[in-house]
């Protein structure tokens, strides 16, 4: 594909609201982005060892703010006009706000595991296999109707004070229009939202003593946001008219910027935490056991599985065992190892388990240890236990779209190690392609915008581009699957069913 293109106007600007950093970047009609027009900053949630993974959504927004400001200033200077802007936020989660619209609640990760005890209280109330069939989530503290639950029990005063539940995004577009509204994408990875029927689930509002107005309503991307109030009107005075178009969830959005459109495509992430998910046009959807299934949009069903631990067990591993201080020297080291030559058993649960077992109170461990063994040989161990784990999510995924290959990988934790790409190959057994996207979900985000503008026509289509391919060695793969099924018996064996 050519080049960006300062003649390739309109343009987009995009905003991805990641869990590890936040990014603003203004993309051209064929969707590449403008390197002069890139600005990012660094973002973590708050964590502690109760579970804990929330923000403050008025820090975030401002954040936003000084994003969108910076890249103004850089557009101004050469790539006008912007037609429209277009966001993608990560997925699964929610903040309360009051009756003036103020934020009086975090904003609450997935990856908060506070309330697996609710979680489980549910399970016990509802039939968890009719909901999963419905929305395509089970009842896990990754999802809203477990953490709604357990603010409700643990802090009934702050729950009554809330006037409206919405994600980060919806937040957003409260603060710049004074009104907000719900893509289909967001509202599919709630675990409240009825997949085929496309609508709020009411047997689960009612669980939970929600009333449908305590929600945003529903959009998609034909009915995007304009008009900013001040005083963001007067400090974007470009953007004041276009088309904002509603927050999508950033892992759809991925596997649009990665190229993963069809079933006959698999996209494999794996930056702070890890998917494989495969995306198709359909008019409804059978949710199968085990795996998630959430919307890009009106007409476009994704599926697969997630993973809370991936780039994240590998910076614990480094940062606790010391092996940061060389890292060209650690990858070599790690690529001449032998695969499972070190015999140790990992199960890399640092933040508790999603797929496929769903187990929120599921915790590390390293089985094995002896004298001999060395940290290297554990950071080895962990980037083969988290392979073993996307192993099980795809056997699941190739049950449904069994053409679902070449694996087409992005996430900066997999593409900064050619080691560790090549381990998930040869424990796949697949061929892996690296993606040469830089920033898939902003990609992804542009793309969709294009399409509903009109300045795109199937993009499922449009190529991205592809780095190196890594094929995987037969040797390695058997070897694998016998210390897979090693990994499966411990965890059978300390995991307890949730």
């Amino acid at each position: 594909m050519p080049g960006p293109d300062l003649s390739r106007k309109p343009l987009i600007l995009t905003l991805d609201v990641g869990s590890s950093s936040l990014r603003a970047i203004l993309f051209d009609s064929w969707a590449e982005p403008l390197s002069s027009c890139d600005v990012r900053a660094p973002f973590s949630f708050d964590t502690d060892r109760d579970g804990r993974a929330d923000a403050d959504p008025d820090a975030l927004v401002r954040l936003v703010i000084s994003l969108i400001s910076s890249v103004l200033e850089k557009a101004c200077k050469n790539c006008e006009p912007i037609a429209a802007v277009a966001v993608s936020t990560f997925w699964h989660n929610v903040l309360g706000v009051d009756g003036d619209g103020r934020a009086v609640t975090p904003v609450y990760s997935w990856a908060d595991t506070r309330s697996s005890a609710a979680a489980r209280i549910l399970r016990e109330k509802v039939n968890e296999t009719e909901i999963h069939s419905r929305t395509g989530c089970v009842l896990h503290p990754s999802y809203l109707p477990a953490k709604l639950s357990w603010i409700q029990q643990t802090n009934p005063f702050t729950f009554q004070r809330v006037r409206h539940w919405m994600s980060f995004g919806e937040y957003l577009y409260l603060r710049f229009f004074g009104r907000t509204v719900c893509s289909l994408s967001m509202a599919s990875g709630t675990g409240l939202f009825d997949q085929n029927r496309c609508q709020w689930d009411p047997e689960l509002l009612q669980i939970l003593n929600l009333r449908p107005e305590q929600l945003s309503a529903l959009g998609d991307l034909d009915q995007p946001l304009r008009g900013l109030v001040e005083p963001f009107a007067s400090q974007w005075g470009q953007l004041k008219q276009v088309p904002w178009f509603p927050a999508l969830g950033d892992g759809a959005c991925s596997n649009i910027g990665s190229g993963c459109c069809t079933p006959d495509q698999a996209a494999l992430m794996l930056g702070t935490s890890g998917a494989m998910r495969v995306l198709w046009t359909a008019e409804k959807v059978t949710i199968p056991p085990k795996l998630w299934c959430y919307r890009a949009d009106h007409r476009r069903f994704l599926m697969g599985g997630a993973l809370s631990n991936g780039g994240l067990l590998f910076e614990w591993m480094k940062q606790t065992f010391r092996l940061e201080e060389n890292i060209d020297a650690l990858e070599e080291e790690i690529s001449q190892m032998e695969p499972d030559a070190h015999g140790l058993t990992v199960l890399p649960f640092l933040s508790g388990e999603r797929s496929p077992g769903w187990n929120g109170n599921a915790r590390a461990v390293v089985s094995g240890l002896s004298f001999h063994h060395r940290p290297i040989d554990i950071l080895r161990a962990g980037l083969e236990a988290v392979a073993y784990r996307f192993s099980h999510v795809a056997s699941l995924l190739w049950q449904v779209h069994p053409s679902a290959s070449p694996i087409i990988a992005s996430g900066g934790a997999l593409l900064k190690s050619p080691t560790w790409t090549q381990i998930v190959a040869d424990v796949l057994g697949k061929p892996v392609i690296a993606s040469r996207v830089l920033e898939a979900s902003s990609r992804g985000a542009a793309l969709m915008a294009l399409e509903a503008l009109g300045l795109a026509q199937d993009i499922e289509h449009i190529p991205a581009p592809l780095g190196r391919h890594f094929l995987p060695n037969p040797r390695h793969h058997q070897r694998y699957q016998e210390a897979a099924k090693r990994q499966e018996e411990l965890y059978r064996r300390l995991i307890p069913p949730r």
